[in-house]
């Protein structure tokens, strides 16, 4: 998938397609006041005031249709540069162009750029003619809080995208169809993996197949870790006052976090895992011959989201952090990042997930340490990735104000990045909660400390997957690895039983459709669920003892002796083998 944002001539077609929905949405709307229009990494898209007016999914195609007469129409886009003045006499009839430029630092250069009857403010760039804007589509339209502060306006925002190219726009249109059959909330409904309730917004239901999931997935996540030396360890839900407090994330976080009183003093549920960690640290002494010390915890935190920005298992207000915390010495730093970032490279892998990795590095203002350690410790981590084997984007300026971190963006199998795996470096909560070791010359001694995810929630992450596989996971992760159909219960059930009880008797999730239906009904049901594997069984299969296998979104079918077949399905569940 392109980034509009960062394509060189993607950006300003669509910087300039903002504006042309802005124009339409003047004309038919003639009390219409703008907000901002920008580029996104998928389009664009502008934010609106139309007092009492709502516009719906169903009038974006009365919209486009203003848009490509006025594109038609050809007229030039044209720069001007505005004094202050003048560009308050300009937008004195829009409220929030005004708050715009009163709120520009004195020495800004205001700029505006007109199009015919119509002119916004803003700093570009755009296209030369509007007759360049002809490729484009209206997508959605929801709500937006002014300035993103749920205290404002809710102001209605229109989201589009444009491309130079007609066979670009319609891939693009086509792609977006895969993706909502992919939605994993609706295939969470589908396959009955997991459920939301007015009851509790933002906070999931997992239901038995789902949970047959996510179990499966955290096995293996404690496998793996187990292989690499972690120890583990589980935190209390909720701590002091007084520990946020130490950790700053009172300070910094307080708004996110949910509190509860108990016995007159203040408690916070943990909006993150790490000051539970630095607890667990403190409660024995260790030895520069102890470090590295990998502490991994599958931690449940809580974050307060605002209701309009949850989404499924995307954005909640729970969720799993595949959390590890790991103390060592400053000379070991380059050697556990190269093996952390072999491990991330190892577990991706397995789930067909490509990926790239960026180097954010220390923010401008408000870091902790000096600007000596901080570069110090940007080329171990980019020097970390050389040795490791990958090349690393740098991000300047993203880094926390404590340290500088390595983000993985993974890409899935329609093209789409999320940013999930992370490695951060931290020497302020070491600091903040006095951790230390004993050197070699008996002295204390400050470990260095590494934040780091793979999965980055194992909520999110599951609803990444479901997407990715488009609901048809892998064997070893699917919830019903096997279906079995009796052509007839009457007749073949008995031998139908048989085969389930030898296939759970092997720890192979199975379940018997006995259900009195249709076989056609039946088998078009397991494919539905995407179930890996659909065995009919009828009078042939009784004879020679064999099932007939059906592989999901196959139609040809095989025919196997039940050993055979149990120890094909044992050997995909261990090698963990994507394809079916």
């Amino acid at each position: 998938m392109v980034n509009i944002k960062e394509d060189e001539r993607l950006n300003p077609l669509n910087h300039s397609c903002a504006h042309l929905l802005a124009q339409a949405v003047k004309h038919l709307y003639p009390e219409a006041e703008f907000w901002v229009g920008p580029v996104i990494d998928n389009g664009f898209y502008y934010d609106m005031d139309l007092g009492d007016e709502v516009i719906k999914e169903e009038d974006l195609e009365k919209i486009e249709k203003e848009m490509k007469k006025i594109s038609k129409d050809g007229k030039r886009i044209v720069r001007e540069v505005l004094t202050r003045e003048e560009a308050l006499q300009e937008f004195q009839n829009d409220p929030y162009k005004i708050d715009l430029i009163n709120n520009m630092e004195e020495d800004t250069e205001i700029t505006c750029y007109r199009q015919g009857d119509f002119t916004d403010l803003c700093r570009g760039p755009h296209v030369d003619s509007v007759k360049e804007l002809k490729y484009f589509k209206l997508l959605k339209v929801s709500g937006a809080y002014f300035k993103g502060d749920s205290k404002n306006k809710m102001l209605q925002r229109i989201y589009g995208i444009c491309f130079d190219k007609e066979e670009d726009l319609t891939e693009y249109l086509n792609f977006l169809e895969e993706a909502k059959k992919r939605d994993h909330k609706k295939l969470g409904k589908e396959l009955d993996l997991f459920m939301m309730s007015e009851y509790g917004p933002g906070f999931p239901f997992f239901l038995p197949k789902g949970m047959i999931l996510r179990n499966t997935l955290e096995n293996f996540w404690y496998e793996e870790h187990t292989k690499e030396g972690y120890e583990f360890i589980k935190t209390p839900i909720m701590l002091s006052k007084e520990l946020w407090e130490t950790s700053g994330h009172w300070e910094n976080y307080r708004e996110n976090m949910y509190t509860s009183e108990i016995d007159e003093k203040t408690f916070a549920i943990k909006p993150m895992n790490c000051p539970g960690g630095m607890l667990v640290y403190k409660n024995h002494l260790h030895s520069y011959k102890d470090l590295p010390i990998r502490c991994g915890e599958l931690g449940q935190v809580h974050r307060h989201e605002a209701s309009g920005a949850l989404n499924g298992l995307f954005r909640v207000r729970t969720f799993t952090q595949d959390d590890a915390h790991i103390f060592m010495r400053e000379d070991q730093i380059e050697e556990e990042v190269v093996r952390l970032i072999a491990f991330i490279d190892r577990i991706y892998k397995l789930f067909g997930l490509s990926y790239e990795i960026e180097l954010s590095t220390r923010p401008e203002e408000k870091y902790i340490g000096t600007i000596e350690s901080w570069n110090r410790a940007e080329e171990i981590l980019q020097r970390a990735c050389h040795n490791a084997g990958h090349d690393c984007k740098i991000n300047p300026g993203d880094g926390a104000f404590y340290g500088p971190k390595l983000d993985f963006h993974i890409k899935d199998s329609l093209g789409r990045v999320w940013q999930c795996g992370t490695i951060q470096l931290d020497n302020n909560l070491p600091e903040r909660f006095d951790l230390t070791y004993i050197d070699q010359n008996g002295e204390k001694a400050r470990p260095i400390m590494l934040h780091r995810v793979i999965f980055g929630s194992i909520e999110r992450f599951i609803g990444i997957l479901t997407e990715h596989f488009g609901g048809a996971f892998p064997v070893w992760l699917a919830p019903v690895q096997v279906a079995i159909v009796p052509v007839s219960s009457e007749y073949h059930l008995d031998y139908a039983k048989e085969v389930y009880e030898e296939l759970k008797a092997k720890g192979i999730r199975v379940e018997l459709d006995d259900r009195n239906e249709k076989l056609g009904y039946r088998l078009r049901e397991a494919q539905t669920k995407k179930i890996p594997y659909t065995l009919i069984l009828g009078n042939q299969e009784i004879e020679k003892k064999t099932v007939n296998v059906r592989r999901f979104g196959n139609e040809e079918k095989d025919e196997l002796s039940l050993s055979d077949f149990i120890e094909m399905v044992e050997e995909k569940i261990k090698t963990k083998a994507l394809n079916r």
